[in-house]
């Protein structure tokens, strides 16, 4: 049966599980959907068994190799091995002459996002097996608020809680019923549930296979509880440059001019004047409409009708809503603005240039968080694919980057051999400089044999749920071996689609033999181009060089 819960797209790499190695870092042949490569692999095991512990940063790993060889795959095996609290960024090389932003700062904000921060508090926390919940509704719709009691207890006592609406509400939507074991954070009211206690454990076959069983709490209901929260440098630099921004709102040119504030202040002292001269002695509402006055007040002091005075209040408030509270409002809105697009940057990724003044005071703040033990520094890994896009600033950035203390893992990838390096006349090995170079820990990928090619072409069919006969698949294999890997894995959605319309059930040969047909590979892409190419408009290839001979070696 078909796994239901499992509703995601199936991308080129979704089938990659982990890096398919056993406890000794030795690789499998075919495991968590890596097959073949096993020096790769065995070489990014150690790497991640660094990562893991911690004992290296500000390191650099190549993955070199043809194209089709696996290298994103093991990249992507790699951050499924981290695991979800050591960040792992990705990137490609020409991502960054696309962004609306300085290719260092893209990458600086790179390397900040492959940079985790572990913050560590204490809070207080009730943490117990719930034995029962007893809501009481009232018996009229609306008559009043919900109560109820909630009864927990650990292994050495139990108590009752009142409950309000607010909780009543929030065990509902959590679904919390009697043999749960839950926490709840005494600040925020926040309820987590761990698990179902032990006790319960009979109720198995009920509960489904997804239930998680935990033992049932000891000590106190009450205790405090050491809560970790993981982020990202970028994530705190981001946050931080909208209070920064709204902290130079003051000199923005839609300020009011010094005098526009000074009049605001005249006019505020003389309100204030006006409030405890001539309403000093009411005593309320009714007393200010009947224009009557504390019987204690001087008889002989000035007296101003209540219409005066009324005009008088008015004309100050006009001069203070024109100057000042427009200017207040605009502040409020501005800075409330600022906030959100600061938190949604983190979602749309909209979030521009980040001063370095910024960044700064946070790597200030970081290292007094890590003196006094309320945070520490995960190193996580930057992956860059297409390295070769590249141009000599961005690794003469990279050069110096990493020399940080707070550098991550850098993983970069590339399929070619010698080449020019970018924004420059120079040739070098996979066109990285040499100084570059001799940073990295260099990984090579060989090409698949066929029988990887036939292991990968089952994993996919697979994951994409293509059921294909054995004759299918083996001219599949071939063909894989004469094109290339990722052109036979294309054709299997187009093979599915080619026998769902001859109305069958399994892939056959004829449906592999009618896309090949439809669908041409490079090889015979160039070939038909070298044939026709006089047809084409501004070829530049005359028609003795269309011969067989450099068909094959522009293929090559």
């Amino acid at each position: 049966m078909r796994d239901l819960t499992r509703i995601e797209r199936i991308g080129a790499h979704s089938h990659i599980r982990g890096l398919g190695l056993d406890s000794a870092l030795e690789p499998r042949s075919s495991s968590e959907g890596m097959v073949g490569q096993t020096a790769a692999r065995k070489a990014a095991g150690v790497i991640v068994k660094m990562v893991q512990e911690g004992k290296i940063a500000g390191r650099a790993v190549l993955l070199a190799g043809q194209p089709g060889t696996g290298k994103t795959a093991i990249a992507m095996g790699m951050a499924k091995s981290i695991g979800q609290e050591t960040p792992f960024a990705m990137l490609a090389g020409s991502e960054l002459f696309s962004l609306e932003m300085s290719k260092t700062e893209a990458l600086m904000q790179a390397f900040r996002k492959a940079i985790g921060v572990r913050i560590k508090e204490e809070t207080e926390v009730i943490e117990g097996e719930v034995v029962e919940v007893q809501i009481d509704r009232p018996a009229v719709a609306g008559a009043a608020s919900k109560t109820g009691k909630l009864t927990l207890k650990t292994t050495e006592m139990e108590t009752v809680y009142d409950l309000g609406a607010k909780m009543i509400e929030a065990l509902g939507k959590d679904k919390v019923q009697s043999g749960d074991v839950i926490a709840i954070d005494k600040a925020s009211g926040k309820i987590t549930k761990l698990g179902r206690s032990f006790s319960r454990s009979r109720d198995y076959d009920a509960m489904g296979p997804q239930t998680k069983f935990v033992q049932c709490p000891d000590g106190e209901l009450q205790k405090r509880k050491e809560v970790v929260h993981c982020v990202t440098l970028h994530e705190i630099d981001v946050i931080n440059s909208s209070f920064d921004e709204i902290s130079d709102l003051s000199g923005m040119p839609e300020k009011p001019s010094p005098t526009c504030f000074l009049m605001v202040v005249l006019q505020a002292s003389l309100i204030k004047w006006e409030i405890s001269t001539f309403l000093g002695g009411v005593k309320s509402l009714d007393e200010l409409t009947r224009g009557e006055m504390d019987s204690t007040k001087d008889t002989e002091e000035l007296y101003i009708p209540l219409p005066c005075r009324v005009l008088m209040l008015i004309d100050c408030f006009q001069v203070l809503v024109r100057v000042g509270i427009w200017h207040l409002c605009f502040l409020y809105a501005r800075s409330a603005a600022l906030l959100t697009q600061g938190f949604l940057a983190l979602f749309t990724g909209d979030t521009g240039e980040i001063r370095t003044e910024v960044r700064e005071q946070i790597d200030t703040k970081v290292a007094e968080w890590r003196e006094e033990g309320k945070a520490e520094i995960v190193p996580g890994v930057l992956f860059i694919d297409e390295v070769h896009m590249l141009d000599i600033e961005c690794f003469s950035f990279l050069n110096r980057a990493l020399e940080n203390d707070m550098a991550p893992i850098l993983v970069v990838a590339t399929n070619r051999g010698i080449t020019t390096i970018r924004g420059t006349n120079y040739k070098s090995p996979h066109g990285i400089p040499i100084d570059f170079l001799d940073r990295l820990l260099i990984i090579s990928t060989q090409p698949y044999t066929p029988d990887d090619i036939r292991k990968i072409l089952d994993i996919r069919c697979q994951e994409e749920d293509v059921e294909m006969s054995e004759d299918a698949k083996v001219l599949l294999t071939k063909i894989g071996e004469d094109t290339s890997l990722r052109y036979a894995i294309n054709l299997i959605t187009s093979a599915t689609l080619a026998c769902l319309k001859r109305k069958g059930k399994i892939v056959e040969m004829e449906d592999i033999s009618r896309v090949y047909g439809l669908f041409y590979d490079v090889k015979r892409s160039t070939q038909y181009l070298m044939e026709y190419q006089s047809q084409y408009m501004f070829s530049e290839v005359t028609a003795g060089e269309g011969d067989e001979d450099e068909t094959n070696d522009m293929v090559s």
